[in-house]
Order: structure tokens, then C-alpha cells, then sequence
């Protein structure tokens, strides 16, 4: 399998805008759109976008599930590749 790596766009919950000013520590976000501060910082932030964030992990599961699926068989058929008494459809 190949290394993937997911990335999730967070939003305002305020306005749903992408563009965020952050400190240096990510303890102070604001958003540049709706000017929304977020004290909790970037944590805070991470917190309102869950839903997104628990939709995107599930997508990869599914994704990552079919490729072992996938690869499972692929294996199998080559285990029994020129066997006349087992077929792997």
C-alpha cells in the first residue's frame, strides 16, 4: 500500500471561509473573512471542523479497506496461479 496522507480544509463556523491568520504557536487564529477570533486557537478550530474531519477519516477507512480487499486477492491468486484443482474468481 501506498502512504497517503489526507488533508481537510477547516472553515469558519462563522462563515465558512479557508483563510485564517495565525501566531506563531497557533494559540490566537483569526479568520481573515469574517475577522472571527478564535482564543482557543488552533485546537478551537480543529473542534468546530470535527464533522469534517470524522467524514474524511471515514472515507480513508473505506478507501483503505478496499485496497487490502484488493490486495488480499491479488495474493491469493498468485498463490494458487497454475493449480488445476483451485480457482480464485
Amino acid at each position: 500500500m501506498k502512504n497517503k496522507q489526507i488533508t481537510v480544509p477547516l472553515n469558519c463556523a462563522t462563515c465558512g471561509g479557508a483563510a485564517f491568520e495565525f501566531n506563531e504557536d497557533k494559540s490566537y487564529v483569526q479568520c481573515k473573512t469574517c475577522n472571527r477570533e478564535y482564543l482557543g486557537g488552533y485546537e478551537e478550530l480543529v473542534e468546530f471542523n470535527q464533522e469534517q474531519i470524522s467524514s474524511a477519516v471515514e472515507d480513508m477507512k473505506q478507501d483503505v479497506g478496499k485496497e487490502i480487499k484488493a490486495a488480499f486477492e491479488k495474493s491469493l491468486k498468485a498463490v494458487f496461479k497454475g493449480n488445476k484443482f483451485i480457482k480464485i474468481k
